[in-house]
């Protein structure tokens, strides 16, 4: 399979050096000044999983050098979506690839499959703790990493059973999904609530659960997302999305924290904006998020200036 993973962050690198490791035809599609490190330094994964290094990798900084692929894996961030659109337009017209998707939030899906067809849209998403340390190199912090997938389309079918096929050659934990859009808003419902409180406290995952009042506050922005995925006619169970947050190690935070401490731009508006969108268009009320939404807006586009 000829994989082309677009996006060479903490994200891309990693799942994309896992499928190098045992063998998979990956190249990666980046901009100029990540081509350049990548030349320089390799690719270089730092992991519980295993670690792992190449210089013998394939970089692409235009679409049109991209001749073949099977399968995009696309990992860049949320606000770069539209302006990346009109280049993964072109690969896939060019190769006839299919799309994986591992952003966070949900818009996207509907924004990709305007872009390329509804048919090459596959649903993903992924769960890691990673950054990328100063030369570049995946620092992969958390015990394990896991992505899952699922068609969202008949068409789709021939290259996730392709892709299931690598399941026990590869140093993570990859899982075929048969309801993709669940499990897409029970991570929408996680992230939403981990990324926000974390960001606004300004603190790791473990005052969530050794707080009780922000504890409940991040239930309750897992019950105002549960309304809105009902409203789209998916069932998620509460409980099990906050588990999931007090299963986090203690010490761990999000990957929107991460950036806000770094004065980065943060993916506020493809979360916490997606839902409050989503709201609107149900008439409903999400005070919680809403609040959030409010208090981190100044932090968007990075470390605000006075």
């Amino acid at each position: 399979m000829n994989i082309v993973v677009f996006g060479a962050g903490a994200l891309g690198g990693y799942f994309g050096g896992r499928l190098l490791e045992v063998g998979q035809n990956v190249s990666f599609f980046v901009r100029e000044k990540r081509a350049a490190q990548l030349k320089k330094e390799g690719l270089k994964i730092s992991s519980p999983e295993g670690d792992f290094e190449s210089k013998d990798i394939t970089i692409y900084t235009s679409p049109e050098q991209i001749e073949n692929a099977d399968l995009i894996i696309l990992t860049v961030k949320g606000y770069h979506l539209d302006p990346v659109i009109l280049q993964l337009q072109t690969i896939v017209e060019q190769t006839g690839a299919f799309v994986l998707p591992l952003l966070n939030g949900l818009e996207h899906i509907e924004k990709l499959q305007q872009a390329v067809g509804k048919e090459k849209v596959i649903g993903g998403l992924a769960t890691i703790v990673a950054t990328l340390n100063k030369d570049g190199h995946v620092e992969h912090t958390n015990p394990t990493s896991i992505l899952k997938y699922g068609a969202l389309h008949a068409e789709q079918t021939p290259i996730c059973e392709e892709l299931e096929a690598l399941h026990t050659h590869i140093n993570s934990t990859f899982i075929r999904e048969e309801d993709i859009l669940k499990q897409l808003w029970i991570k929408y419902a996680f992230i939403t609530a981990l990324s926000g409180i974390t960001s606004a406290m300004q603190l790791p995952s473990g005052y969530i659960t050794n707080t009780p009042a922000t504890l409940a506050v991040a239930k309750n922005v897992v019950r105002e997302m549960s309304v809105l995925a009902e409203k789209e006619g998916i069932v998620i169970e509460v409980e099990a999305v906050v588990k999931m947050l007090q299963s986090f190690k203690k010490e761990a935070t999000s990957s929107m924290h991460q950036d806000l401490r770094k004065g980065l731009p943060i993916e506020l508006e493809h979360l916490h904006g997606g839902a409050l969108r989503l709201a609107a268009k149900h008439d409903i009320a999400i005070p919680v998020i809403e609040t959030l939404y409010g208090i981190l807006k100044p932090y968007e586009n990075g470390q605000p200036e006075y």
